[in-house]
């Protein structure tokens, strides 16, 4: 099973409330979850938010878009992300960060595919890191039992606050991989996450719909870089 975990807040510090600013006339939280949605590899869907009350917005929003919600601990994210996907039994763990409003759906079944093809503990194509990718079109993917090993082993408050930065500083302990996009995505230099008011404002800037495909979000964007 593969159980997909989008991590979410109201909190955040740097632009709050941004779950639930509108993008093009949807509130971002909703383009990240009906673009995952599009997943054909994905068999359950879960956003894990904290139990806390300014979160009440964004769970009572969620649940009237029909979306499960699983609350926990503000910010021990790991512990959040165990709980979430301990009843479901699942085999493999997709993390995807609600910054992401233009997640490609296609891009997470590409990242569930060659983890299940290649021999590791981790992969991801969510950063252009090591790979050409563009921010914010990918996941991050593990094993339950990675995810179970972290919880029960993990000391330090930045890995419990930063749920797959354990695996990702500890590359002699974990197999890492990743992998490049097709060449017509191949634009590392583009940023599709929203961090900041700048972030939110560039991608405002120009009109596309909440079913854009990848390759026609490139071509909008990639002169302007």
């Amino acid at each position: 099973m593969n159980l997909a975990i989008i991590q979410a807040r109201v909190g955040s510090t740097r632009l709050p409330f941004k779950m639930m600013l509108s993008l093009h006339g949807k509130p971002i939280i909703e383009w990240v979850v009906r673009r995952v949605q599009n997943s054909k590899l994905l068999d359950k869907i879960v956003v894990a938010i904290p139990d806390t009350k300014k979160d009440k917005i964004l769970k009572n929003y969620l649940e009237k878009l029909g979306i499960e919600v699983f609350q926990g601990s503000e910010n021990n994210v790991l512990e959040r992300f165990y709980f979430a996907s301990k009843k479901y039994n699942p085999k493999n763990i997709i993390r995807i960060c609600a910054d992401n409003p233009l997640i490609c759906s296609n891009e997470i079944d590409n990242l569930i595919k060659f983890f299940s093809k290649n021999k590791c503990d981790y992969a991801y194509n969510h950063i252009p890191k090591n790979n050409l990718y563009p921010d914010g079109l990918g996941a991050e993917i593990t094993t339950f039992d990675n995810l179970q090993k972290m919880y029960n082993e993990v000391t330090e408050d930045k890995h419990k606050e930063h749920c797959m930065s354990y695996i990702v500083e500890n590359p002699d302990k974990f197999s890492i991989k990743t992998f490049n996009p097709t060449k017509e995505l191949q634009y590392p230099n583009l940023k599709f996450d929203i961090d900041t008011i700048d972030d939110y404002i560039y991608l405002s800037s120009k009109n596309f719909d909440i079913d854009i495909k990848a390759k026609e979000l490139i071509n909008l964007f990639k002169e302007e870089k």
